[in-house]
């Protein structure tokens, strides 16, 4: 039970990370570093996602 608590905490985080990286591309000042920086960790998320459902 606590891996499927984990599971939908890394799901709505990743969800989160994605909203944020959509959000800062738009945005003119966001620096490209700090957007590659977020999809690094939205990479991670999916990846720590896909690693615990398996």
């Amino acid at each position: 039970m606590a891996l499927n608590a984990h599971l939908e905490t890394l799901k709505r985080k990743h969800q989160e990370m994605s909203e944020a990286v959509e959000r800062a591309q738009r945005s003119p000042g966001i620096d490209d570093l700090e957007v590659a920086t977020m999809k690094k960790e939205k990479l991670r998320l999916k990846e720590e996602i896909a690693r615990l459902s398996s």
